[in-house]
C-alpha cells in the first residue's frame, strides 16, 4: 500500500485540484480485500437477481398494481442504480489494485450516491404513508392513492433528492486540496472529501447535515409517527386474528425500514460523532449501507408478501411444465 501512494506523482498531490484521485478501500483491511471481493460481489448479484424478477413480476402482472407494489418497483429501481454507482470501482479495486478515479467522475458518484439514498428514503416514507391510509382510512383506501397521486410522490422524491444534493458536487469542486489525493475509502464520498480540503469547510458540513436531516432523519420520524397511529389503531382491532392479520401487512416494511435506516445512521453518526470507532469499521457499514438494502428489500417482499410469492412460483412452475 505504501508502495501504491508513494508513486503518485507529486504533482497530483500538490495540485490545489487533482486531476486523479486514490482510493485506498478500507483501511487496515487491505491484505484481505481480495477475500472481501467474494461476498461483495455475491451481494451485488444477488440484489440483481432479487430485484429484477421483482420488478418483472410487478409490471407484468395485473394483481399486484397497489400503490404499495409502485412504490415498491421505485423503490428496487434505485436500489439497483445506487448498488451499480459505487460497486463496479469497488470490486476493480480489490481485484485488480485499480485505486484510481478522476476528479469529475468522483464528483459524479458523491451527487448519485447521496441523490440516490434521499429518493429511496422518499419512497420508504411513500410507502410508509400507504400503509397508515391502508389500515386507518381503510374505506377510502382505493380513492385517496390514485395513479396521479402515486407519481407525484414519486417525482417530489427524485425532485427533492436531486436539488438538494446537486450543490454537493459544486461545493467539493471550489475547495483546494493540497494536502493529498487519497480517500480513505472505497467510493467517492462527501465527508471523506471535506476531510482532505484545505480551506474552511464549516458551511459546507453545515449544508450537509442540514440536507441529511431534511431527507432521511425527517423522513425517519414521519415514519415513525405513522406507525404509532397504525400500531394504536391496530390494537384497538376487537379481533385478535384481524390484529395479528394487520400487522403481517405492515411486517415486510418494517423489515425494509430496518435495513435501510440502521447502517445509514450508523454511518451519519460516526462520521460526526463517532471519533472512537475504527476507520475500518465505518467504512464497512458504509458498504453494507449500499449493498444489503438491494439484496434485502427483493427478499423480504418476495418471501413475506403473499402476491409476489405466489406469482413467482406460478412462473417458476409455468416453466418447468413448458420443458
Amino acid at each position: 500500500m505504501q508502495q501504491m501512494v508513494s508513486i503518485t506523482p507529486l504533482s497530483n498531490i500538490t495540485n490545489l485540484h487533482p486531476r486523479i484521485f486514490l482510493l485506498l478501500g478500507i483501511p487496515g483491511m487491505e491484505a484481505i480485500h481480495t477475500w472481501l471481493s467474494v461476498p461483495f460481489c455475491l451481494v451485488y448479484l444477488g440484489a440483481h437477481l432479487g430485484n429484477f424478477p421483482l420488478l418483472f413480476i410487478v409490471r407484468i402482472d395485473s394483481n399486484p398494481h397497489e400503490p404499495m407494489y409502485f412504490f415498491l418497483c421505485m423503490l428496487s429501481d434505485t436500489d439497483l442504480i445506487l448498488s451499480t454507482t459505487a460497486m463496479p470501482k469497488i470490486l476493480s479495486n480489490f481485484w485488480f489494485h485499480n485505486r484510481e478515479i478522476h476528479f469529475e467522475a468522483c464528483l459524479v458518484q458523491v451527487f448519485l450516491i447521496r441523490s440516490l439514498c434521499s429518493m429511496a428514503s422518499g419512497f420508504i416514507l411513500a410507502m410508509a404513508l400507504d400503509r397508515y391510509v391502508a389500515i386507518c382510512n381503510a374505506l377510502r383506501h382505493s380513492a385517496i392513492p390514485t395513479h396521479g397521486v402515486i407519481r407525484n410522490l414519486g417525482i417530489m422524491s427524485v425532485v427533492r433528492g436531486g436539488l438538494l444534493f446537486s450543490p454537493q458536487p459544486l461545493m467539493l469542486r471550489w475547495l483546494p486540496y493540497c494536502r493529498t489525493n487519497t480517500i480513505p475509502h472505497t467510493y467517492c464520498e462527501f465527508m471523506a472529501l471535506i476531510k482532505l480540503a484545505c480551506a474552511e469547510t464549516r458551511i459546507f458540513r453545515l449544508y450537509s447535515l442540514t440536507a441529511a436531516f431534511l431527507t432521511g432523519s425527517l423522513d425517519f420520524i414521519s415514519i415513525i409517527c405513522s406507525y404509532i397511529v397504525i400500531l394504536y389503531t391496530v390494537f384497538r382491532l376487537p379481533s385478535k386474528a384481524a390484529r395479528l392479520k394487520t400487522l403481517g401487512t405492515c411486517g415486510s416494511h418494517v423489515c425494509v425500514i430496518l435495513v435501510a435506516y440502521t447502517p445509514a445512521f450508523f454511518s451519519f453518526l460516526t462520521h460526526r460523532c463517532g471519533h472512537n470507532v475504527a476507520p475500518h469499521i465505518h467504512i464497512f457499514v458504509a458498504n453494507i449501507y449500499l449493498l444489503v438494502p438491494p439484496l434485502a428489500n427483493p427478499m423480504i417482499y418476495g418471501i413475506r408478501t403473499k402476491t409476489i410469492r405466489e406469482r413467482f412460483l406460478q412462473i417458476l412452475t409455468s416453466k418447468k411444465i413448458i420443458k
